[in-house]
């Protein structure tokens, strides 16, 4: 598969939207650029937050019986959601997943948008979606989840990039390479041991853990001391240059 594949967008789960989107906003320097009435017949409702080209997306559900509440019950709140990735052809990329026995869960066509959702329970860890956007195969360029400008939302005085994503499991090696076999992407070695798949805009990185799940986002901040300091007063369990909120670690580098 030659063809582009980039990260686009991780959504995390929090039981409750509105304090998660403040302290997020108020740490880590982001705003908010859409809020997607499209998930309510989900039972959910969303805001979407850019770093950079990257959105990172929290969804919390509003009523009883939703998937992602069924999540945040499962996991206890702990770990990412899903992984979101633009690609050129989202239906072959799924008709390969298939083909090596991970299910199609949802298929979302909203013109000029379409995208696949992959099994999360196939996928292990969490959802891995792939879309395409017609016309958009510039990263600054539209990208309809986000709302019709939210290039004009990005900020990087406070956080610059998200760089990593962290993958948890008691066998990383497998997940490594069944993720890799999903997208397309081959595994490589990191500086500090760990296996990873690289993509254009950031990389994954499994470690050892007791079960499959997105553990952690790196971001690459302007400031960390200053970033460390607002996630303190805000409440979060600090230790080192990372902290741990709406299910994850956030690690901070420069």
């Amino acid at each position: 598969m030659a063809e582009y594949l980039r990260l686009r967008q991780i959504c995390l789960v929090a039981p409750h939207l509105a304090p998660v989107i403040s302290d997020i906003s108020a740490i880590m320097g982001l705003n908010v650029c859409y809020r997607d009435g499209n998930v309510a017949k989900y039972g959910l409702e969303n805001a979407l937050l850019p770093v950079d080209t990257i959105l990172l997306e929290v969804v919390a559900p509003f009523q009883p019986g939703t998937a992602a509440g069924r999540f945040l019950d499962k996991t206890g709140g702990r770990g990412g959601y899903m992984a979101i990735f633009c690609c050129d052809d989202p239906d072959a990329r799924g008709k390969h997943a298939n083909a090596i026995g991970v299910r199609t869960a949802n298929v979302i066509t909203h013109a000029p948008y379409r995208g696949v959702q992959l099994h999360p329970r196939d996928c292990r860890a969490a959802f891995i979606e792939f879309n395409h956007t017609d016309g958009s195969d510039d990263v600054l360029g539209p990208y309809p989840p986000a709302g019709p400008d939210w290039q004009k939302a990005i900020r990087k005085d406070v956080t610059v990039a998200l760089t990593e994503v962290e993958m948890q499991s008691p066998d990383p090696q497998g997940l490594a390479e069944h993720w890799g076999k999903i997208l397309g992407v081959g595994v490589s070695a990191g500086a500090g041991g760990e296996l990873e798949l690289k993509l254009p805009n950031a990389r994954f990185r499994f470690v050892k853990g007791e079960s499959d799940l997105m553990s952690g986002l790196t971001f690459k901040v302007a400031d960390i001391a200053k970033v460390r300091d607002a996630a303190k007063a805000k409440g979060c369990k600090v230790s080192g240059n990372s902290f741990d909120l709406c299910g994850v670690t956030l690690k901070l580098v420069a």
